[in-house]
């Protein structure tokens, strides 16, 4: 049977479980995601995006894995290896990942903000940070109960009643997978409840993708993520460069935001 720490190395072992992902979403009640799409994934850098009925809505060429990191100069980019060009992750006897290695791009790419990312490689699932300074925090993010079996889109699942701690660290404060008094105080100057006693989570056991995050007691909320095909070829031409601009028209934030609400995150940091 599942138990906490091991859904919360599923929950780092993404990266390492697959290659190429194709899968629906959807967020209920969102009030601007208010149609399904289905994506096709190929990492570490490509990304294919429609709606369900077959239209086009983004294609994302990545840069390379390159990461914008922000300091007391200003923002630099910096090219990190992929996970599977980098060194190996400390390992469970399970197969599944202990400590995941540093100095390694884990961002795939991203379709309007973060939480697409983290729904794909939800490691802010697993391990706590720091609020002050950003590092490995000595307490998880979340109190995980009641891990079981479950079965989700017709695949093998572990479900989790989670409950955030102040460790919790999102891919980024304004778009995190759970709902937190702590990261709405940090990332807006106060928190806007009412917040959820307990959340459930998912994640799919083949790949780690959290499929499912919501509020039990108000269903309609957070995403519904169904997987259609692991590892299947996915050819080039299949991710066709358009000349439209990364993010769609009608979503009102970009991944430019998303980057500057991490820069302004890190100087609250630093004073």
């Amino acid at each position: 049977m599942p138990d906490a720490d091991g859904f919360r190395a599923l929950a780092r072992s993404s990266p390492w479980r697959w290659t190429t992902l194709r899968f629906t979403v959807r967020w209920p009640g969102h009030p601007w995601r208010t149609e399904p799409v289905r994506g096709w994934l190929r990492r570490p850098d490509r990304l294919r995006v429609e709606t369900l009925d077959g239209r086009l809505l983004q294609v994302v060429h990545e840069r390379g894995t390159q990461v914008a990191l922000f300091g007391p100069g200003g923002a630099r980019t910096v090219t990190y290896p992929w996970p599977a060009d980098g060194p190996a992750p400390v390992r469970r006897p399970d197969g599944l990942v202990a400590v995941r290695p540093d100095g390694l791009s884990y961002d795939a790419p991203m379709y309007q903000s973060y939480d697409w990312v983290a729904m794909l490689d939800p490691v802010e699932l697993a391990d706590g940070r720091d609020p002050g300074t950003g590092a490995d925090a000595e307490h998880p993010g979340l109190d995980v109960d009641a891990v079981t079996s479950v079965e989700h889109g017709g695949r093998p699942a572990w479900e989790a009643y989670v409950r955030t701690t102040p460790a919790y660290e999102p891919r980024c404060g304004c778009c995190p997978l759970l709902r937190s008094p702590q990261v709405d105080e940090r990332e807006y100057g106060s928190a806007h409840g009412p917040y959820p006693e307990v959340q459930r989570v998912r994640l799919d056991v083949q790949t780690g993708v959290c499929v499912l995050a919501d509020d039990p007691e108000a269903l309609g909320t957070g995403h519904d993520l169904r997987i259609e095909a692991v590892d299947e070829p996915m050819p080039d031409d299949l991710f066709p460069r358009v000349r439209h601009g990364r993010a769609p028209a009608e979503d009102p934030r970009t991944p430019a935001d998303h980057l500057e609400r991490r820069r302004r995150r890190q100087e609250r940091r630093r004073r």
